[in-house]
């Protein structure tokens, strides 16, 4: 399969079959975004905690409470269009499914912010590699020892994703990024991942170990499994979630988000 060249609506077709798989090289030139869904006595925290914290948590849109629509995607169903869910209680992970129907609730309010995949296919073109792509792997994410600004009932760690660069890129992988504000934008942080507090960067939090060529470069973006991060620290009574690297692929057009 050739899921480059498929479309946002063929993509979410195979998802709500029941197919889970990273989305990472899924539907070139579409936007990709990360899923929280909170009560609505929660979303306010959420969204201020979005707007503090606009380089892990970029929002793209908020639906109203107990919808499952977005205008990102006309048709889609939030609720079984994504590759697999994950399903939170009191800040504890209690499900992982591919349809989260039997979860859904009439308070919901759902927020889809930027996912660095999206800004993927601007480093490809400038010849940055992307080894996880190359490796068949879902990319690399770690929790940092950096805190996130709080907001209400809302606190945690930044998350960051991690691509390998060679020096010869990295000039590009930084410039193609920072123009793609909306989907994290530029890196966090390069070089020793100590600085992040990251101990070994073949032990990922989240996704998987992506081999590393002697030369490469670690560079870290901020990554949209932060809220996921606030919802284990915090603990609220309920929420819904992407898993971490299996995105929901909009029909929106990747240019739309680039600022020059």
């Amino acid at each position: 399969m050739n899921t480059l060249a498929l479309s946002p609506q063929d993509a979410r077709a195979r998802f709500r079959d029941g197919l889970s798989a990273p989305t990472a090289g899924w539907a070139a030139g579409h936007t990709q975004a990360n899923l929280i869904s909170v009560p609505a006595d929660w979303a306010y925290d959420m969204l201020l905690f979005c707007q503090r914290n606009p380089k892990p948590c970029p929002v793209l849109d908020v639906t109203d409470a107990g919808s499952w629509t977005t205008p990102l995607a006309p048709g889609a169903d939030l609720r079984t269009d994504l590759p697999r869910y994950r399903v939170w209680e009191h800040g504890e992970l209690v499900d992982e499914p591919t349809d989260v129907r039997a979860h859904w609730r009439d308070d919901l309010v759902s927020f889809l912010i930027g996912c660095s995949f999206t800004f993927e296919w601007a480093l490809s073109a400038a010849g940055v590699p992307l080894r996880h792509v190359e490796q068949g792997r879902n990319v690399s994410m770690y929790v940092t020892d950096r805190q996130c600004r709080p907001a209400g009932r809302l606190r945690g760690p930044l998350v960051v994703s991690m691509r390998p660069v060679p020096p010869r890129h990295l000039q590009a992988a930084i410039r193609e990024s920072s123009l793609l504000p909306a989907v994290h934008g530029s890196p966090v942080h390069c070089g020793d991942p100590a600085g992040l507090g990251i101990a070994d960067l073949g032990a990922p939090d989240f996704g998987d170990p992506v081999a590393v060529e002697p030369d490469d470069i670690p560079v870290f973006w901020a990554c949209g499994v932060t809220p996921q991060a606030a919802v284990m620290a915090s603990r609220p009574p309920f929420a819904l979630t992407h898993a971490p690297g299996l995105m929901f692929i909009t029909d929106a057009r990747d240019e739309q988000y680039r600022v020059a």
